[in-house]
């Protein structure tokens, strides 16, 4: 993530300007995790085939919905505290750490064995997040904590799809989109 150098001419009371700056660094690279995945929901939704299609493609709306109110709400903290958020795909692409989504046209099962990895990666990184502003301001913890709630049961309803009677998930050892995908669609054609 590039470092912010320029401090917010105010904050909200009882924050430094300091911390107004630090906290807001936070919540931009959360705003761009959170762009990139509603992005991502989108293309799966676009792209999911196969006889759970229809179930995967409804499930994935209310996902895109929620997620992009989430970027509504980090944006407008980031402003709260006095720094301008930035929300343009070239900054989102420059700053990211992690690579783009790498499944096109594939089975619904194969997509939710990419997106759980992607699922991991942002709800780990968002709890990072949580935990880096517990200390410094108590609004923009809660904010990221209650992103927590809603992402990690979005993470539930995707692993419900992969996940085997005996409750292991097919994803279990699988190491990267791309394995994960193929992974799930493996154990998908097995159990059929």
């Amino acid at each position: 993530m590039a470092r912010r150098t320029d401090l917010p001419k105010y904050t909200v009371p009882s924050l430094s300007v300091e911390d107004g700056g630090a906290i807001a660094e936070i919540l931009q690279d959360r705003l761009n995790a959170l762009n990139d995945l509603a992005l991502t929901l989108k293309h799966i939704h676009w792209n999911v085939t196969g006889p759970h299609f229809i179930a995967v493609h409804e499930m994935i709306d209310p996902q895109v919905d929620a997620v992009r109110a989430m970027v509504d709400a980090i944006a407008e903290r980031i402003a709260t505290l006095g720094v301008a958020p930035v929300g343009t795909p070239g900054a989102l692409v420059a700053a990211r750490s992690w690579d783009d989504y790498s499944i096109g046209r594939a089975s619904a099962i194969e997509h939710l064995g990419a997106l759980d990895e992607v699922y991991v990666g942002v709800i780990t990184d968002h709890r990072k997040a949580a935990d880096d502003t517990e200390d410094l301001d108590t609004v923009t913890n809660d904010l990221l904590v209650g992103h927590l709630h809603e992402l990690e049961l979005f993470h539930w309803f995707v692993r419900a799809h992969l996940e085997s009677a005996g409750g292991e998930l097919s994803t279990h050892a699988s190491h990267g989109e791309k394995e994960a995908a193929s992974d799930a669609g493996k154990a998908a054609k097995g159990a059929a």
